[in-house]
C-alpha cells in the first residue's frame, strides 16, 4: 500500500523545527525497511521461525506484546513537524485501531500492527524522515531531550543540536549494537530539569564554566527497574569539543566490563555501583587519554550547520504583555484555569509555550485518537510555525504560541477534546499501558490512572492541591517512572491478585529522589482512598506556598505513612 502524503502548504515564514534528514539518512533508512520486508516475508511464509525472527524485529522496534504485536516509532528528542503528526494519524487509521500512544521516552506506540503490515508502515514512516530503529534492543535507544528546548525562559543554550550530534554518533554504532543492555541518554539546557536526566545511563546538562566556555556536566548510572539508583556525577565541565570522544569512552568501559551474565544486573548503573564511582571514573579517564580521537574530532562548522535547523522560528516584535489574553482570561473562566497550569513562559516577548495534555479525566495516559493527532498538527501549523514536542509526562507541546492566539488555540483544542487544565496536577498521571496491553506486566496501570483521575476530577481542587506528580507502573520494570514519582504506584502479582505498593517522595528533577514505600500493597479498590488520605494530610499541613514533595522532605515520610493508615468512610487505607 502507498502511503498517503500528508504535505501541506508551508506556512509563510516557517520556522527551521528539526534537522532535516539528508540523502545518507534516507538511504539508511529505506534500506532497513527493505531489508525489514524480506525478513518478515521470510518469518509469514515459515523459512523463520519466532525465536529466528525476534533480534530481526527487535531491531526495528517491533514487540510481541499480550495480545498483538506493537511498534514503537522514534521521536528523536521529541520533536516533531505537523507533517509528521499527519503521516502518524494516517498510520493509525490504516493500519491501527485509529489511536497511538505517546510514551516517556518521547516516543509514538502504535498497539495493534498486523505483521504483514509493519514493512508498509515502516515505509510511510519513511516518507517522512522517521524510523522506529533502535527503539528496542541493546543499543542507545532514542535521545531525549526538554521538551521546552529553545524555547524555554530559562535555558542556557537549546540542547537539541547536541542530541542530534548524539543520534547520528549513535545510529547503527558498529561497537554498541549489542550492548550488555539497553542504553539511554537524556540531554538538558536549562537551569531547571525537564528532560530526568539523573535517572539515565547517561545525563548531559550544557553549562558554562567560569570563562564563560559552553561544555556538559556529565552524569552516569542513573536508572529505575527492578534496582533504581540516582546517576552520579562523572564529569563537572566536559568541553564540547570532547564530548564524542568521551561519550564513546564510557560505552567502551560499560561495553568490556558490563555484566552479561544477568540481565537484572547489566546495565550501566550496576556497573558503577558496583565498581565505585571513583574507580568507573578512572576507567573512563584511562580509556579517554588512549583512545584515537581522530574519529570524533569536533568540527565547529558542521556543529554550527547542525544547529541552524534548529535556529531561531521567526517571531514577530510583540510586547509581553498581550490585552487580549488578560481580556480573554478576565472574561472566560474556563479558558483562566487552562492558562494557569498549561501555558509555560517563553524566551521571546509575546509568546508562550502551551502545553497539551493528553490526561483526559478519565482518559488513557498518552493516548491520542488520530483525529486528535490531526487536530494538533492543525493547530501547529496555524499557531505555532507547524512544530510540536512529545514531552516524557506524556503529553504534547506547542512551542511557539503568540499570546494573542491562545484563546483561540484553546477554542481549537477543546473542540476534539485536548484543553483539560490539568498540566502538572495530580491528574496529570504518567502511566505505562500495564497489563492490559504488556506481555511482562504483573498488574493493571491503565485503571488506577483512570480511578486517580476521576476521583479528582474537580479542577478547582486540582488547583488547590498544586504540582503534585502522580507515576504508576504495571511491573517493576517501572515503564511508568512510579520510583520518581511524588507518588508512586507500582502493581504486582501477589497470589494471584494485582496488588498496589504506594511510595512517597519521589522526584525527577535535579533534587532526584527514589520514593519510599509506606506499608505493604493495596488492592486496586483501595488505591485513591489511600492517595486521598496523603493529599488531605498534605492540604492540612502544608506552609504557604509549599509543593506536595516539599511538605514530604519537611514532615519526614513517617507522618504521611501514618495518615495514609487511617481509614476512609468505607473502612479502606493500608
Amino acid at each position: 500500500m502507498t502511503a498517503h502524503d500528508p504535505t501541506l502548504p508551508p506556512r509563510p515564514n516557517s520556522a527551521p523545527i528539526g534537522y532535516a534528514y539528508d540523502e545518507y539518512d534516507r538511504a539508511f533508512v529505506r534500506e532497513r525497511v527493505a531489508e525489514f520486508r524480506g525478513q518478515v516475508e521470510r518469518r509469514l511464509a515459515g523459512a523463520l521461525t519466532e525465536d529466528e525472527f525476534r533480534p530481526f524485529r527487535l531491531m526495528n522496534g517491533l514487540y510481541l506484546q499480550l495480545h498483538a504485536y506493537m511498534l514503537r516509532v522514534a521521536i528523536p528528542y521529541g520533536t516533531l513537524t505537523s507533517r509528521q503528526m499527519r503521516q502518524l494519524a494516517h498510520i493509525a487509521d490504516t493500519w491501527d485501531k485509529g489511536y497511538g500512544h505517546f510514551t516517556t521516552r518521547q516516543n509514538l506506540q502504535f498497539n495493534w500492527p498486523r505483521l504483514v503490515d509493519v514493512p508498509d508502515i515502516l515505509e510511510a514512516l519513511a516518507d517522512v524522515d522517521m524510523h522506529a530503529i533502535q527503539t528496542s534492543g541493546n543499543c542507545i535507544r532514542n535521545v531525549t531531550a526538554d521538551h521546552f528546548a529553545g524555547v524555554a525562559a530559562d535555558e542556557i543554550e537549546d540542547p537539541r543540536p547536541t542530541a542530534e550530534f548524539l543520534r547520528q554518533w549513535s545510529s547503527a554504532h558498529a561497537e554498541f549494537s549489542f550492548l550488555p543492555r539497553k542504553f539511554k541518554i537524556a540531554v538538558t539546557g536549562a537551569e531547571h530539569d525537564r528532560a530526568a536526566v539523573k535517572v539515565h545511563d547517561i545525563g548531559l546538562r550544557v553549562v558554562k564554566n567560569a570563562a564563560g566556555d559552553i561544555g556538559y556536566e556529565v552524569i552516569v548510572g542513573g536508572g529505575l527497574g527492578r534496582t533504581p539508583f540516582i546517576g552520579k556525577l562523572l564529569r563537572e565541565f566536559l568541553p564540547r569539543a570532547e564530548l564524542l570522544a568521551y561519550l564513546e569512552a564510557i560505552l567502551r568501559v560499560y561495553n568490556r566490563f558490563g555484566r552479561r551474565d544477568n540481565k537484572y544486573k547489566a546495565r550501566i548503573k550496576i556497573l558503577v555501583h558496583e565498581t565505585g564511582l571513583d574507580e568507573l571514573r578512572a576507567q573512563v579517564e584511562a580509556e579517554f587519554a588512549a583512545m584515537d580521537r581522530a574519529p570524533f574530532a569536533y568540527d565547529s562548522e558542521e556543529f554550527a550547520r547542525v544547529a541552524a535547523f534548529f535556529g531561531t522560528a521567526p517571531y514577530d516584535e510583540l510586547p509581553e504583555r498581550s490585552e487580549a489574553f488578560e481580556k480573554a482570561k478576565a472574561d472566560d473562566a474556563a479558558f483562566a484555569a487552562f492558562a494557569a497550569v498549561n501555558v509555560a513562559p517563553h524566551r521571546a516577548s509575546g509568546y508562550a509555550i502551551v502545553t497539551v495534555s493528553l490526561k483526559p479525566i478519565g482518559g488513557i495516559p498518552g493516548d491520542a485518537t488520530a483525529a486528535q493527532m490531526r487536530a494538533l498538527a492543525d493547530a501547529a501549523d496555524a499557531y505555532g510555525f507547524g512544530e510540536l514536542r512529545v514531552s516524557h509526562e506524556q503529553n504534547i507541546i506547542l512551542p511557539h504560541v503568540r499570546k494573542d492566539d491562545l484563546h483561540a488555540l484553546w477554542r481549537d483544542l477543546d473542540a476534539v477534546g485536548l484543553a483539560t487544565a490539568n498540566a502538572g496536577l495530580i491528574s496529570d498521571i504518567i502511566s505505562c499501558p500495564g497489563l492490559d496491553y504488556c506481555a511482562l506486566a504483573t498488574a493493571r496501570s491503565i485503571p488506577i490512572a483512570q480511578a486517580i483521575s476521576k476521583r479528582f476530577a474537580d479542577l478547582e481542587r486540582q488547583r488547590r492541591i498544586g504540582q503534585l506528580g502522580v507515576k504508576i507502573s504495571g511491573c517493576i520494570n517501572a515503564c511508568g517512572h512510579h520510583h520518581v514519582g511524588a507518588i508512586g504506584i507500582l502493581g504486582l502479582e501477589k497470589k494471584g491478585v494485582e496488588s498496589y505498593q504506594v511510595t512517597l517522595g519521589g522526584d525527577p528533577t535535579l533534587d532526584a529522589s527514589i520514593g519510599e514505600l509506606i506499608g505493604p500493597g493495596v488492592s486496586a479498590e483501595e488505591v485513591p482512598d489511600v492517595i486521598e488520605n496523603l493529599v488531605e494530610f498534605y492540604l492540612a499541613e502544608r506552609c504557604e506556598g509549599e509543593r506536595f514533595i516539599d511538605t514530604v522532605r519537611r514532615l519526614g515520610h513517617k507522618r504521611f505513612k501514618e495518615s495514609a493508615r487511617r481509614e476512609g468512610e468505607d473502612g479502606s487505607g493500608i
